[in-house]
C-alpha cells in the first residue's frame, strides 16, 4: 500500500516549477497542446535512468564521485545554454504555427527526455526521496521503489500535461502578437540560461 504521505510529498515536489515545467510551457505556447503532450511524454521518460540509478546503486556513483558528478553536470549546463540560444536565434517575424510545422514532434520528445537525463541532481534526488517511502516489512524493496517511481512518473506526466494545456489557453494572444511572441521566446531563452547557470553553480546537495 501506498503512502499518504508519498503520494502528496510527490504532488508537491512535482508541482514546483524546473526545467521540465518551462520546457513544457514554452513548447505549448510556442508550438501548441500537441507539442506540448510530446514535451511531456519527453520529460517523463527522461526520469527512466535516473530511477533506474537511484534502484540498482549506480546513484551513489554521482553521489560519491565528485568527478561524475561533475562531468554530467556540465553536460547538463552546456545542453540548457543550447536550448536558451536556438530559443533565442529563432525567435523572429516567423509565426508559431510554422515553427510547430517545421519541428519534429520526436525531437521535442527527445529535448525533453535529455534535459533530465542530463541533470545529475535528478538522481541523487530519487536516491534519498524513494528510500524514504519503503516500508521496513517490504520484501522486496527495489520492486517497491519502482512502483513508487512509476506513480512518481504518472503524476509528472499528468500534471505537465495540465501545465501545457495551461499554456495552451493563452496562446492565441501570442499567436496574433508577433512583439509578444518574440519577447515570449526570449524570455524562455534567458530562463534556459538562468536554469543553466544555476545548475552550474550547484552541487550534490
Amino acid at each position: 500500500m501506498v503512502s499518504i504521505e508519498f503520494l502528496v510529498t510527490s504532488i508537491v515536489v512535482v508541482l514546483i516549477p524546473g526545467t521540465g515545467v518551462l520546457y513544457t510551457i514554452s513548447t505549448g505556447l510556442l508550438m501548441g497542446f500537441r507539442a506540448s503532450i510530446w514535451a511531456s511524454v519527453g520529460c517523463t521518460f527522461g526520469i527512466i535512468p535516473s530511477l533506474i540509478a537511484s534502484i540498482t546503486g549506480l546513484a551513489i556513483i554521482l553521489h560519491t564521485s565528485a568527478l561524475a558528478f561533475q562531468v554530467v553536470k556540465y553536460a547538463g549546463v552546456a545542453y540548457l545554454m543550447y536550448l536558451a540560444v536556438s530559443m533565442w536565434r529563432s525567435s523572429g517575424a516567423l509565426s508559431l504555427n510554422d515553427k510547430a510545422k517545421n519541428t519534429s514532434m520526436y525531437d521535442i520528445a527527445i529535448k525533453g527526455c535529455l534535459m533530465n537525463i542530463l541533470n545529475p541532481k535528478l538522481t541523487v534526488f530519487f536516491m534519498a526521496f524513494l528510500p524514504q517511502f519503503v516500508p521496513a516489512s517490504i520484501v522486496e524493496p527495489a520492486a517497491y521503489m519502482l512502483l513508487l517511481g512509476s506513480i512518481f512518473m504518472t503524476m509528472t506526466f499528468v500534471v505537465f500535461i495540465f501545465y501545457g494545456a495551461l499554456a495552451v489557453s493563452v496562446r492565441d494572444f501570442i499567436i496574433h502578437s508577433e512583439r509578444a511572441s518574440i519577447v515570449l521566446q526570449r524570455v524562455f531563452a534567458g530562463s534556459f540560461a538562468a536554469l543553466g547557470l544555476k545548475l552550474a553553480f550547484s552541487d550534490k546537495q
